[in-house]
């Protein structure tokens, strides 16, 4: 079985040497390929990463021209791995490579990802309560109930890094885009180290974000394949509580002789019935253009696993 370690770098030339004695030293045995994506660092980074590539053939280093952040980075190097297990680690040293038994150990359980939960954080304490409320709420969203969705410490069997499309700020939301093909998901505490060198990368910034990309994860997962049941749901709420409204503002009218021209909650039936019928007309517009999506790339809405031939025997392809 061979392994890959897709490892994003951002400005840690002192750990890219460390950080790869220790792989080596806890998977002996294994075949093994390194890929380092180097996310626009501004110091000597990349001449480490030069310099093992020059030593260890089976080191890939990936160079971007500035930093595009953590998802590009694990896309890039999703694409280049080609071991049947790939892990991903950050490589600040915080993460450490000791655990990769236990990872390994878990995905021979039958799952197909496995990340990593910090339990003991050594982190800033505004860190860990915002990191635990962030994954309160992700959890309660999608139903994933994992304790730390932010861990870099993953891994993937390859089919999952081939499905999964990461883009923008999702690779924290890997495992639920995963759970939502099917794929089987589960965590495993692991050490999480002290920082010894540099810095961290992310900031307050890196959960508002985060919430938003939360909003975009759960319509992708939840209506991708039919946008009229989100939109047009909620349109069609409005609209009967525009008409509700309506229909009592006419019995006030009709039957009690009321006068309507002062009345707010006429503008407020009005108001809802006209951004309901918004909200239905986006779900159908939604609706045409999956349609077209579908029709023109043959796209699936299953994750297939296995397929037996006639004589009961996986088929090839």
């Amino acid at each position: 079985m061979k392994l890959s370690f897709v490892i994003p770098v951002c400005n840690e030339e002192d750990t890219i040497r460390r950080l790869y004695d220790e792989i080596n030293q806890y998977t002996e045995g294994y075949e093994k390929q390194f890929v380092f994506i180097d996310d626009g660092s501004t110091d000597s980074s990349f001449a480490k990463m030069q310099e093992l590539a020059k030593e260890d053939q089976r080191v890939t280093v990936i160079r971007f021209r500035r930093n595009f952040g953590k998802s590009a980075a694990l896309k890039q190097g999703f694409h280049y791995a080609t071991g049947e297990i790939v892990f991903t680690l950050d490589a600040d040293l915080q993460d450490n490579p000791a655990e990769i038994g236990k990872f390994l150990e878990k995905l021979d359980e039958g799952f197909d990802l496995v990340s990593g939960w910090k339990k003991k954080r050594h982190d800033p304490l505004e860190k860990k309560i915002l990191s635990r409320f962030f994954n309160n709420v992700t959890s309660w969203v999608f139903g994933l109930r994992l304790h730390d969705y932010n861990c870099g410490f993953k891994a993937y069997r390859r089919e999952i890094t081939e499905e999964i499309d990461v883009y923008g700020e999702l690779h924290r939301y890997i495992p639920v885009l995963a759970d939502s093909k099917g794929f089987r998901v589960t965590e495993i505490p692991v050490d999480h180290r002290p920082r010894e060198f540099g810095k961290t990368k992310y900031g307050f910034e890196r959960y508002m974000r985060g919430f938003l990309d939360l909003l975009t994860v759960r319509l992708i997962t939840g209506y991708n394949r039919s946008p009229l049941y989100l939109f047009g749901g909620w349109g069609t709420v409005m609209m009967a509580i525009g008409f509700v409204i309506e229909a009592y503002l006419t019995v006030l009218k009709l039957g009690f002789g009321h006068p309507l021209s002062n009345r707010p909650l006429l503008l407020l039936g009005l108001l809802m019935i006209m951004i309901g019928m918004q909200f239905l007309s986006i779900g159908l517009i939604g609706e045409l253009l999956v349609n077209l999506f579908r029709k023109r790339s043959g796209a699936s809405d299953v994750s297939i696993s296995t397929v037996l031939n006639a004589t009961g025997e996986e088929a090839d392809g």
